[in-house]
């Protein structure tokens, strides 16, 4: 099986690694859905408590999407269990879509069972979507890396360094973890 999970907390250089990586990329959902929330005029996406519900919905639909397209290696940047840290560390409810895709995803062997944890770099850009800063940030990667050992995978950290390093990093531990 070559289908990665890459995690870790906003900032942390996931999207950027993942799009030199070289594979089909499974892009991150609450980013695009926030994005276009804030088009549309909702400031703060986020604080709906249907937000993660919304977030784990196209996440199922584009990895579904994606299981359909050729080539050798899938990279998921992000899954739904970091939708499920998502939605604790924003208080939210995790509910049905949530939970289905949950269960999906460990009954179905969606991914490898070792996840990509990347770690944060040292600092946040900001952005419209990324209002988060370092300290919410640390919280929120051990939420991450809680949820993702409470369901059941290892967690292989990616330390803080320059891009071509870590994607070197993580093509080696993808090789590895396929063969």
């Amino acid at each position: 099986m070559r289908r990665f999970i890459l995690t870790g907390a906003p900032g942390a250089g996931k999207t950027t690694v993942a799009r030199r990586l070289g594979g089909t990329v499974v892009e991150a959902a609450a980013t695009d859905l926030i994005t276009a929330a804030q088009a549309a005029g909702v400031d703060e996406p986020w604080t709906d408590p249907a937000f993660t519900e919304d977030v784990a919905a196209l996440q199922r639909d584009r990895q579904i999407r994606a299981d359909a397209l050729p080539g050798p290696v899938l990279y998921f940047d992000r899954s739904p269990v970091c939708t499920l840290a998502l939605a604790r560390f924003l208080g939210h409810p995790v509910g049905p879509v949530l939970a289905a895709e949950l269960d999906r995803i460990r009954t179905g062997r969606v991914s490898q069972a070792t996840v990509l944890c990347f770690d944060l770099l040292g600092a946040i850009t900001p952005t419209p979507a990324r209002r988060i800063g370092l300290d919410q940030a640390r919280a929120f990667e051990l939420v991450h890396l809680d949820a993702y050992a409470e369901h059941g995978y290892r967690v292989e950290r990616i330390p803080a360094a320059g891009e071509a390093e870590r994607t070197a990093l993580v093509s080696a531990l993808a090789a590895a973890l396929a063969a």
